[in-house]
């Protein structure tokens, strides 16, 4: 009966989205890569050739997934030389973060749209052992013709946000049956575990393991990275630069606003704003040469159409924030000032950068805690007390390496969890095979 409702559900949906989604792909072009491989229309060649047991398939809805998913498929391989390593993902722009952080997938396509007959084609393709799902991506008909081919379900770096916690729980009736085909749930914390149990899910079932984004983060904090994010801002070793990573609207306000006032104290200072989406770029551009600041938008300085040189560059284009913590002097983490429940703090502390943060990181909080008692990330409240922060530690050199030191060391401490998650994947597919 309640398969019944999802998939009415999910019709009277298709049915009332798809002029808009048609709309936007004919418009803007979004979402034109995607759809053909998501309703089943791969490219020739997606899954053929792909030889080798076990058969991983590996899903990751989109980059920040993909950032887990990729020390796990690593230890996979470790595990399965000769297995075949499927990764899926649901965002184009998951699909060009898996191609660059994941070498050892054998393959990397879409994930279909939970519709059962798709879902049937491509699982026929793929004929998976194992299916594993990283953080919280539950599809319902997916999971449930997974169980239907003995396919063995395990997830991954799980973990549950306040609010899809809150989502999940007003429907718990719904999925307690498919919590109950999943056969392990690795988790990031006891607070996710928690969470799980209190929708439905068997805790035998489940295990603590940690984050697996401590393990790939570091590796891909290179000097190589760096230096090719400082040639292209034309940055030098004494440049002071403050980065804004993933901000929402009125938080780009904010940092424009303490940028004018650090300014006289630290003549040369430059800002560098990403929007967490970067359709916003626009709408930040207008608001800077309102203010009459010298800025320059990302694509225009690599295509020599802009000052490399800039006071303010806003980033307008997908995949470039982890490169550019690289340069920052100091970091502010955005969706913290305003109420979007924060962003990954850990990604900066992984280049050893002080990173500050509002008080709204109900997403991230136990990132946000370690990060914060370690003493490399502090949280701020407003735009003063950012201001004062910011001001301190752009005069104090020492401080500022002391801090960005404790928060690096919080990410090499904490690594180990995709060994673990593999291990997980592993011990249920070996259970499963005998």
């Amino acid at each position: 009966m309640h398969v019944f409702t999802y998939n009415a559900i999910l019709s009277v949906a298709a049915v009332t989205f798809a002029p808009w989604y048609a709309w936007r792909i004919l418009v803007s072009g979004k979402y034109r890569a995607s759809v053909g491989p998501k309703l089943g229309f791969h490219p020739p060649g997606t899954f053929e050739g792909v030889e080798g047991s076990p058969r991983i398939w590996v899903h990751a809805v989109s980059v920040g997934e993909v950032t887990a998913a990729s020390p796990i498929v690593a230890q996979l391989r470790l595990l399965y030389p000769d297995g075949a390593l499927f990764l899926s993902t649901g965002t184009e722009t998951g699909q060009a973060a898996a191609a660059r952080l994941v070498p050892e997938a054998s393959r990397i396509f879409y994930f279909p749209l939970d519709i059962p007959p798709v879902i049937r084609g491509v699982m026929d393709r793929v004929n998976p052992d194992l299916f594993a799902i990283v953080e919280t991506e539950l599809w319902p008909n997916f999971i449930r013709i997974c169980a239907q081919r003995s396919v063995r379900v395990v997830m991954v770096n799980g973990r549950l946000s306040p609010r899809s916690f809150e989502g999940y729980r007003a429907t718990r009736f719904f999925w307690k049956g498919v919590l109950d085909r999943l056969d392990a749930a690795g988790v990031i914390s006891e607070t996710d575990a928690a969470r799980l149990r209190k929708i439905g899910m068997d805790p035998s079932r489940i295990e603590v393991v940690g984050n697996a984004k401590y393990d790939g983060l570091v590796e891909r904090a290179t000097s190589e990275l760096r230096e090719k994010t400082a040639l292209l801002l034309d940055l030098s070793i004494e440049d002071r630069v403050i980065v804004g990573g993933s901000t929402h609207e009125g938080e780009e306000t904010i940092l424009v606003d303490v940028y004018e006032k650090l300014l006289p104290a630290h003549p040369g200072l430059r800002l560098v704003l990403v929007p967490r989406h970067v359709d916003r770029a626009g709408r930040v551009m207008d608001m800077l040469q309102d203010r009459k600041l010298e800025a320059a938008v990302l694509t225009d300085i690599e295509a020599g159409k802009a000052d490399a040189r800039s006071q303010v560059v806003v980033v307008d284009s997908m995949g470039r924030l982890f490169g550019l913590y690289g340069v920052a002097t100091v970091v502010f983490c955005g969706g913290s000032l305003v109420p979007k429940g924060g962003q990954n703090v850990l990604e900066a502390s992984a280049w050893g950068k002080v990173v500050l943060h509002g008080p709204h990181m109900d997403d991230f909080s136990e990132e946000g805690r370690l990060l914060d008692e370690a003493g490399g990330g502090i949280t701020v409240h407003d735009g003063d007390e950012l201001a004062a922060t910011l001001g301190d530690l752009l005069s104090n050199d020492e401080e500022r390496r002391r801090r960005g030191a404790a928060g690096r060391r919080v990410v090499e401490e904490n690594r180990g969890a995709a060994a673990r998650y593999a291990g997980i994947i592993a011990r249920v597919y070996e259970s499963y095979k005998g």
